[in-house]
């Protein structure tokens, strides 16, 4: 049984569900939210959206997506592959929250059994009043492995270095419309 099928008999690993959708993000957990401008006008907007919600962004970023359907959907499952080769650490998660408005697009994902994290992270893009395109990241997060508890503070420098990576790519994916 693969790791996809197998992370969907589990629930989620934190009882926080959707709470990025929210503020202030749960306590006693490390928290990230990072912000960064992507570009301006509606292509932007949409290429940037299609970007996020149907992992291209985080395929170019160099991460392996393996997802039970091509654009998320609540309760949609994912496997996200962290690292590289032999060194790859899969992290399974649930879609818990989406939004398809006409200015704001975007998703979170909560941790699965057998992610080395416990929490949620929500990936949205945001087209402000005046054109400009947002793409931010919002998690917490707490360890859940022994690896990611023996790391202690390197995960969240990994994560916030994560975040603006990510960014990069959404903006450079969104110029590319």
């Amino acid at each position: 049984m693969n790791r996809l099928t197998s992370a969907a008999r589990d629930g989620l690993s934190y009882p926080d569900r959707g709470a990025t959708a929210r503020r202030p993000l749960p306590a006693g957990y490390h928290h990230l939210h990072h912000r960064t401008r992507v570009g301006r006008g509606r292509a932007a907007f949409e290429a940037a959206g299609v970007a996020v919600t149907t992992f291209q962004a985080h395929r170019t970023s160099g991460m392996l997506v393996r997802a039970d359907a091509g654009a998320v959907r609540p309760g949609g499952r994912v496997v996200v592959g962290i690292g590289w080769g032999p060194l790859r650490i899969s992290a399974p998660c649930e879609v818990v929250w989406t939004a398809y408005e006409p200015t704001r697009v975007g998703f979170a994902y909560g941790t699965l059994a057998g992610h080395p994290e416990s929490g949620e992270e929500s990936f949205v893009v945001e087209l402000d009043a005046d054109g400009t395109v947002w793409f931010t990241v919002t998690a917490f997060s707490r360890p859940a492995g022994w690896y990611t508890r023996l790391a202690g503070p390197v995960v969240p420098v990994l994560q916030r270095s994560y975040a603006r990576w990510l960014g990069r790519h959404v903006r450079r994916l969104a110029a590319a419309a």
